[in-house]
């Protein structure tokens, strides 16, 4: 009979460790703070944590995550940063515009960040140097601002005819699209095309610009890089359709939600590089020893229900190059 006492309170006593080593296994897992500025993309925090598998890090196993999205409120992303670092995070991963990596690296100098962004990282502060980033941050760079004179090449080849296009940006974050703005009107210019930059930043805006796109006898719309852009896709993608505009943009859920055309960084392997690094860090390397990844997978998709409905044809030409075709 004691046997079996001393068997049962023994039993109860593990019983109730197993809690405890629960909660003290969950706490001694390393955390990880994913930001971004759009909610759009949270499908693609499924390829960043893809990522961190292949450094054994598995959600929920021997790994946590923060997430926090803006939802294209960039005066947000400071606040969202700051509460990353209240949940003592042992990396970030600041995914989107550079204002979000501007704010990550504004709040600490410790804590190792990931980035990615569009622009060059040299240029606009946040690396000493491709291969040496120094300090506290590393990333991949998709380098949109080179993207321009591809766009180009993709709408001229489908508007043969026309000569005047739009680039619609939001002015709130021009610095990131200014050098992608010019690499557009250069490389109109020199096959005798005109490129208007026309800005919105509010939702109200859209409606306004594009309807001034149209008036304006714009061939075409191409759409910078931004967060709100991105939210408001199937809004712009309705505007431009009703307005006539072929527009292009740089990620495949602009055709996904009926625009007509995307071609940019294949954002899937970007994100998934993203999640590479951070589990590289939570292993024990240094950013500081990470170069900066150049994006090298581009993606380019035709929306083919949007051709009709805006009555082009799509020469074999670019039916060839086109990586995805949704019907």
């Amino acid at each position: 009979m004691s046997s079996r006492r001393e068997f049962i309170t023994l039993l109860g006593g593990a019983a109730a460790a197993w809690p405890r080593a629960a909660r003290a296994q969950q706490a001694a897992m390393p955390v990880v703070g994913f930001v971004n500025d759009s909610e759009a993309t949270t499908d693609l925090a499924t390829a960043f944590r893809n990522g961190l598998s292949e450094a054994g890090l598995v959600e929920g196993r021997n790994v946590a995550i923060e997430y926090r999205w803006a939802n294209s409120q960039y005066d947000q992303v400071p606040r969202l940063v700051a509460d990353l670092l209240r949940h003592q995070v042992a990396v970030i991963a600041a995914t989107g515009s550079i204002e979000t990596v501007v704010a990550a690296k504004e709040a600490t100098a410790t804590i190792p960040i990931v980035f990615t962004t569009g622009g060059d990282p040299v240029k606009a502060g946040l690396v000493a140097a491709l291969n040496k980033p120094g300090g506290n941050i590393t990333g991949i760079t998709s380098t949109n601002a080179q993207l321009g004179a591809k766009w180009i090449g993709l709408m001229h080849d489908l508007l043969p005819n026309a000569m005047r296009f739009a680039l619609l940006v939001n002015p709130r974050v021009r610095a990131n699209t200014a050098g992608m703005a010019t690499d557009i009107q250069g490389a109109a210019a020199t096959i005798g095309l005109q490129v208007e930059v026309l800005y919105a930043e509010t939702v109200s805006e859209l409606e306004t610009t594009l309807a001034s796109a149209a008036q304006r006898r714009a061939g075409a719309l191409m759409i910078a890089p931004d967060a709100l852009f991105l939210d408001r896709r199937a809004q712009i993608a309705a505007l431009a359709l009703h307005h006539g505009l072929p527009a292009i943009y740089v990620n495949r859920a602009f055709p996904e939600a009926g625009g007509l055309m995307s071609y940019g960084t294949d954002w899937t392997d970007t994100f998934r590089q993203v999640g590479v690094y951070c589990g590289r860090i939570l292993k024990g390397a240094k950013p500081t020893d990470l170069p900066v990844q150049q994006a090298t997978k581009f993606h380019f998709v035709i929306n083919l229900k949007t051709t009709k409905a805006l009555g082009l044809t799509i020469s074999d030409n670019l039916l060839t190059l086109a990586d995805e075709v949704i019907e």
